[in-house]
């Protein structure tokens, strides 16, 4: 009978068992690792982001100067 009794079948699962939780705790680094990849895709996103609105302000401003004194002359009032 091959099924819970064989030996083979506890030796799998026994180095499957090692594989995941022996050592230096491999599951949490593996949980942090993914973590930080998932931190540093959410950072370049944003990046992105705000490069293609500063490259969108620059286009806009090459294409209307006038325009863009308007809003520097506005935001300095503001500030």
């Amino acid at each position: 009978m091959l099924g819970m009794n064989s030996i083979w079948h506890w030796i799998i699962l026994l180095v499957v068992v090692v594989l995941l939780f022996g050592g230096r705790g491999k599951i949490s680094s593996i949980a942090g690792d993914l973590g930080k990849g998932i931190n540093a895709f959410k950072k370049n996103l944003k990046t992105g982001q705000e490069e293609e609105k500063s490259e969108e302000a620059r286009r806009a401003l090459d294409a209307n100067p006038i325009a863009g004194e308007r809003v520097k002359k506005d935001e300095a009032a503001k500030g």
